[in-house]
């Protein structure tokens, strides 16, 4: 006669089951999914099928999880192409800029790499060649009329950015929750396909 904690324990299937189905994150969906084979695993062991339990908890579990773990982190990344130049020059306004675009990305679970390119030649073959997810480099400045408390007409210099973003969602997402007025938006198509003589 199986006791009544089995029960307990078997009703605990359906229950990690239906948390994983509905999770949104997927850090946490790895971790109920790992507590989800080792309740099976459990299971198997008390009702008698050991070398069902062992495998369950090495391939179902650990090793399962694992190589989900592996994907989801290469793949829940926005790599974002910038110049050399950009990292030296430290300014307030890219490292806004930076933090902002990090702010939004991360409501999606998604990390922000930055790659650096020598020139801008290669930073849009970059693009062009799938490499990075998006591009931002520097605008001209721009000059805009201010008035200071002498009520006399100064020169604020703003230095502006411009996001060149290769993948639809990714653009959607940053064209209505990107707030950062120093910066803009396009979306450019990439073919699948190579150029054809």
């Amino acid at each position: 006669m199986i006791d009544n904690y089995v029960y307990v324990i078997v009703a605990l299937l359906p229950l990690a089951a239906l948390m994983l189905v509905f999770q949104v994150n997927p850090y946490n969906a790895l971790v109920i999914r790992a507590i989800l084979g080792a309740v099976s695993a459990l299971v198997y062991a008390i009702l008698g099928a050991a070398d069902v339990a062992l495998t369950e908890a090495l391939v179902g579990t650990m090793l399962a999880v694992t190589l989900y773990v592996v994907a989801v982190r290469s793949s829940l990344v926005m790599r974002l192409g910038i110049l050399k130049e950009f990292k030296i020059e430290k300014e307030s306004y890219f490292e806004e800029l930076i933090a902002n675009l990090r702010k939004v990305i991360n409501k999606y679970h998604l990390r922000l790499e930055i790659v650096e390119y020598s020139n801008s030649k290669a930073l849009e073959q970059a693009l062009m060649a799938k490499e990075v997810h998006a591009t931002c480099i520097k605008q001209e400045q721009e000059q805009v009329d201010t008035q200071n408390q002498n009520s006399t007409t100064g020169i604020d210099i703003r230095q502006t950015y411009h996001t060149t973003i290769r993948v639809r969602r990714l653009f959607e997402i940053m064209k209505t929750e990107l707030t950062f007025p120093e910066t803009t938006l396009d979306y450019v198509t990439v073919s699948n396909e190579e150029d054809k003589h």
